[in-house]
């Protein structure tokens, strides 16, 4: 099994960054591929960001790209998203996740460890 806490969300407005933090427990973090997903009212799970055990490769989101960036230190157990310029459709519960597998599957039913998310809010 493997323990993921998310943390770092809040209210913030247009344009402001924020970043949050995903502590994992419970296993070699270094074996698992990390990813971040977030969930709006009313739609689907869906993908934001991933990276690969190593961190040598991410993938993203069309809608994130060029604003996003997921890193990771594996020293501390620990994935980040940090996120610029936000928009009032970035809104949403943002969830990490975890696979143990080299790929970076965008389904959110290709990941296998959740955590409980974190809600960020943009304002216009």
């Amino acid at each position: 099994q493997v323990q993921l806490v998310e943390s770092g969300g809040g209210l913030v407005q247009a344009g402001d960054s924020l970043r949050l933090s995903c502590a994992a427990s419970g296993r070699t973090f270094s074996n698992y591929a990390m990813g971040w997903f977030r969930q709006a009212p009313g739609k689907e799970r869906e993908f934001v960001a991933a990276i690969s055990s190593s961190g040598g490769t991410t993938n993203y989101a069309d809608s994130v790209k060029g604003r996003f960036t997921i890193s990771r230190d594996n020293a501390k157990n620990t994935v980040y998203l940090q996120m610029n310029s936000l928009k009032p459709e970035d809104t949403a519960v943002y969830y990490c996740a975890a696979r143990a597998s080299v790929f970076l599957p965008v389904g959110a039913t290709r990941w296998d460890y959740w955590g409980q998310g974190t809600q960020v809010t943009v304002s216009s």
